[in-house]
């Protein structure tokens, strides 16, 4: 009934859920009827187990040891995916009396946004919709006040290409950052940020699992502003090892190999080298394209993760999409809000899958261009 054939993988550019490293869907597959010496599979496992708690622990301690996580920050596995933590942050960080900064870059920092302001006053610190969310703000550009909760940025924009090269640095107000689609793409200064969120689905495991990396004295900053429920304070899952109620065990479990490969491939260092070098190549095959392709956003916005472009009609972007797939080439429609087309080179995509959608991208110009 069932059948593994590893042959008949594809090059999967999806955004997300995204691809994961072949090394540990193997290792899932070898522990997934039984886990070790417990004689059950992970899906089966119970979380105040021994046997969880030292997944729980390894998984945190590589997050630690990767993103070079001083004692100040706690790391939290949480549910809810970003969207919650939209809501989570000025809940609990959003005095009645104070305003959040917003840097709106694209969708999901508008999102973010929007979600605030049905919390508390909000505003925009800098905003790129009129100019199609095309580039990242330069420092100068953020309107800051030193009575900010906050300044919330998104680091990298899935669904119009768009990356913080760099971040906010000396500011007066705590930086929190939704960094999604591309943490543990490279190495970030942490130091610089208050609070970190991150959906899984895309660098990080499987969809379910949203890790959340918070500066504890910020927290213990923050006093009782308003009657929050329970499950969406930040002290109840600290107080509670993530394990206030059933976490997404699974999830954790397959982040924590995930975290595991990170490090036998050399840790960010040495992911970031990658990540640039793959995309690059996709990146070549555009501009060297004559126009036929042509970026959505202006290069030295361009994201590492997401690489987004059109081609010169609708007609020829459904002909690309469906030659693609044929060709083994899947995930490269761009988001339904804005169409076109984009290959998501997240961790686990390989430079040989970026060379292969490289040729075709160049065959497919010179048949069509």
């Amino acid at each position: 009934m069932f059948e593994t054939a590893e042959a008949r993988r594809v090059d999967n550019f999806g955004a997300g859920p995204a691809a994961l490293p072949v090394a540990v869907l193997r290792e899932v597959q070898n522990e997934l009827v039984t886990y070790r010496q417990t004689g059950m599979s992970v899906l089966e496992l119970g979380h105040r187990t021994s046997d969880y708690a030292e997944i729980q622990g390894e998984a945190k301690r590589r997050l630690q040891r990767l993103m070079g996580l001083s004692d100040d920050f706690e790391v939290l596995f949480l549910q809810g995916g970003a969207s919650l933590q939209f809501a989570m942050v000025p809940l609990n960080f959003l005095d009645d009396g104070q305003t959040a900064a917003y840097a709106l870059t694209g969708s999901w920092a508008k999102k973010a946004y929007q979600e605030g302001k049905l919390v508390g006053r909000v505003r925009v610190a800098a905003d790129m919709a009129d100019m199609g969310y095309r580039r990242i703000p330069h420092p100068e550009e953020l309107t800051l006040d030193p009575a900010d909760a906050y300044l919330h940025l998104t680091s990298n924009n899935t669904i119009v290409g768009s990356q913080w090269r760099d971040f906010p640095d000396g500011l007066d107000v705590p930086l929190v950052a939704d960094m999604s689609s591309d943490i543990l793409s490279r190495p970030v200064p942490v130091e610089r940020f208050h609070l970190i969120y991150a959906g899984a689905q895309k660098n990080l495991g499987p969809a379910g699992l949203t890790v959340v990396i918070l500066r504890k004295s910020w927290l213990e900053q923050a006093t009782a502003r308003r009657v929050i429920p329970t499950m969406l304070r930040y002290d109840t899952h600290l107080k509670g090892d993530s394990r206030y109620n059933t976490p997404p065990v699974f999830s954790i479990y397959v982040a924590g190999l995930v975290l595991q490969w990170l490090e036998e491939q050399g840790g960010l260092v040495a992911m970031a080298r990658r990540n640039q070098e793959k995309a690059a190549v996709v990146y070549q095959a555009i501009d060297e394209g004559n126009n036929f392709y042509s970026g959505v956003v202006d290069a030295d916005s361009r994201s590492d993760m997401n690489v987004t472009f059109r081609l010169p009609t609708e007609e020829l972007e459904k002909k690309f999409l469906q030659e693609a797939k044929v060709a083994g080439l899947v995930g490269l429609g761009g988001h339904r809000s804005v169409g076109g087309c984009r290959a998501s080179l997240y961790n686990a995509v390989t430079l040989d899958s970026c060379t292969r959608l490289a040729e075709f991208m160049t065959d497919f110009r010179k048949v069509n261009g």
